[in-house]
């Protein structure tokens, strides 16, 4: 009886006996995902240097995370349609929509805040609703429906509001967006909750790391050295505990960071370890092999339109609170902003790769680049010619990075 010859790999960081070949594929398995958050720190410290440290000051770090907060409720939306292998035009105008009835609901009609909230979340549903049936059901592309969105929506949202703006909101629902948890565990100088909550995120990040490349290692992939994942845990630490000092001795932890890592913690689970996130990667990677696998077609690409709805209803409920009113020309180019996000993220064009931690990676680096660019003082038409070149080297990035995995 002839006896099997092959060994388990072993760990890079343990006998040190692995090749260089193991190590080289352990590198380069995330490229363009390491490639975004290397991106993304150099962006922050090159913008550190040109501010002379005014981009990393407690207050600017804070206005970022309050400004931009939507883009990222957003992108979390937008890099899913695009993991199914769609797109959403209209979510701007979406934005504009549930913010204007909420508004309507609260400013005009005079119920309670929380009412409007509900309102602008159920308008949301059911605009999701509606494109998931045109999209899933009657079989149009979803360009077209959301471009036919974005046109019906944007002339609702003029509708609803008679063309003026509405303000201003109860101090209730401003809360939503500018509000702050400051205080709860006392502090001298910064506020100590603040930084218990960032740590346990770490530690919890550190968790999750180990138990991915204990299981990598179980189904013998190969993982990089020991010293290398202890460098990346110890990396990640000092940058988050860093931001998380510059918001302590602000004004504490933003209520809207907490909804958005709520909401990021709930997706990237929803997209990693449930049937329904798996069948939307399948749906993405290969649409004929996902129905005849027995995947729901159109029922998982009617709740995915549904969800953009959902998502897009509370953006428009954070932008609405953080300008305190309602505009007709709200969320104005916002879809663009989501769909940058996804793809400097790691969202493929064809569809079927991507995930919840890059789309954010893509929208920090968006924000990033926004705000340093106004500290500057440099003109709106340069910042817009170098967010749109941005986007085009990612896409290019995107792919070279599949000839060459292709070549290989």
């Amino acid at each position: 009886m002839a006896q099997r010859t092959d060994k388990p790999l072993q760990d890079p960081g343990g006998s040190g006996s692995s090749t260089l070949t193991e190590l080289r594929l352990a590198l380069t398995r995330n490229l363009r995902t390491s490639g975004i958050y290397m991106a993304l720190v150099a962006l922050v410290v090159l913008f550190a240097v040109f501010t002379g440290g005014a981009s990393l000051s407690p207050g600017n770090i804070t206005n970022i995370v309050l400004q931009y907060s939507y883009i990222l409720i957003l992108a979390i939306g937008m890099v899913i349609v695009i993991i199914a292998g769609h797109i959403d035009l209209s979510v701007g105008s979406v934005v504009a929509l549930t913010s204007a009835i909420s508004a309507i609901t609260v400013i005009k009609y005079g119920m309670p805040w929380w009412v409007g909230v509900l309102a602008a979340l159920a308008a949301g549903l059911a605009i999701g609703a509606w494109h998931g049936f045109w999209v899933a059901y009657v079989g149009i592309p979803a360009f077209i429906v959301t471009l036919a969105g974005m046109l019906l929506f944007r002339g609702m949202t003029l509708w609803v509001l008679d063309n003026i703006s509405l303000s201003p909101f109860p101090s209730e629902y401003g809360v939503i967006a500018s509000g702050f948890v400051n205080g709860l565990l006392g502090g001298y100088g910064y506020d100590t909750f603040t930084l218990l909550v960032f740590a346990i995120g770490v530690i919890g990040f550190a968790v999750n790391e180990y138990r991915t490349r204990k299981t990598r290692r179980s189904y013998r992939q190969p993982v990089p050295p020991l010293w290398l994942f202890a460098a990346k845990i110890a990396a990640v630490g000092v940058v988050v505990m860093a931001l998380a000092w510059q918001l302590a001795t602000a004004r504490g932890l933003p209520v809207v960071l907490i909804m958005l890592a709520i909401l990021i913690m709930a997706y990237s689970l929803i997209m990693q370890h449930t049937v329904f996130g798996r069948q939307i990667y399948a749906i993405g990677g290969n649409l004929s092999a996902a129905a005849l696998s027995g995947v729901k077609v159109k029922a998982v690409n009617f709740w995915i339109f549904v969800n953009m709805g959902l998502l897009s209803a509370v953006a428009g409920i954070v932008f609405s609170s953080r300008t305190n009113g309602a505009q007709p020309g709200a969320g104005n180019m916002f879809e663009l902003d989501a769909i940058a996000a996804a793809f400097i993220g790691g969202a493929a064009v064809t569809g079927g790769v991507g995930r919840v931690v890059g789309a954010m990676a893509g929208g920090l680096i968006m924000a990033v680049m926004s705000n340093g660019m106004q500290l500057m003082g440099i003109d709106q038409s340069v910042q817009s010619v170098v967010k749109g070149l941005v986007l085009l080297l990612a896409v290019a990035f995107d792919i070279w990075n599949k000839r060459r995995a292709g070549a290989q």
